[in-house]
């Protein structure tokens, strides 16, 4: 019973974020934006919807039990949702499940954005990985973990493009790299 409310509770977020989402396009389509990686977002939609699913059913038929670490991962699990809401207040208006693109657009670099490029990625791959293990669904930990990378390894290289061909994306990057000195070079 406690499962079956908790991943209630977990897909009750993901659906209010898919509200949000299309707030967010409606906005920017309107300010005119584009969706870019049009493509692939149907196989994306398709992964997390699966891995609900898989989660769901390895845990109910393989009567699978809470993970003698949740206490733990439950923890770190609340840590990721505070860096999920964090990067979805930093992107504000911007955030979006699709990639949606305002051309000449300043790149958002606050919140976990002014620390790394894809902290919202970072936070959907632990969640893939940490939500299994709370209850013991290696399978499903594995099997989804494994295809979520591939997800992005298609996702985020199709996002920079986009992102260097119609905003400031390269120049903000660029500037923060070259401020990095190399440690023989430091004085």
């Amino acid at each position: 019973m406690f499962f079956i409310l908790f991943v209630s509770i977990v897909i009750l977020q993901r659906l209010i974020e898919v509200i949000i989402a299309k707030r967010n396009e409606k906005r920017m389509l309107a300010a005119g934006a584009y969706e870019a990686g049009a493509s692939h977002y149907p196989y994306m939609i398709a992964l997390h919807i699966g891995f609900f699913v898989s989660l769901i059913t390895e845990v109910l038929l393989l009567r699978q039990s809470i993970s003698p670490w949740f206490e733990w991962l439950f923890i770190l699990f609340i840590l990721v949702q505070v860096l999920r809401v964090w990067c979805l207040a930093s992107l504000g208006p911007f955030w979006n499940t699709k990639i949606i693109i305002l051309p000449g657009a300043n790149v958002v670099k606050k919140g976990p954005y002014h620390l790394f490029r894809h902290p919202n990625y970072l936070v959907v791959c632990i969640e893939i990985l940490l939500l299994p293990l709370m209850f013991q669904a290696y399978f499903t930990a594995i099997c989804f973990t494994i295809l979520n990378f591939a997800m992005l390894a298609i996702r985020i290289p199709t996002e920079e493009k986009a992102l260097m061909e119609a905003t400031n994306y390269s120049k903000e990057f660029k500037k923060k790299e070259n401020n990095v000195v190399p440690n023989d070079q430091q004085q």
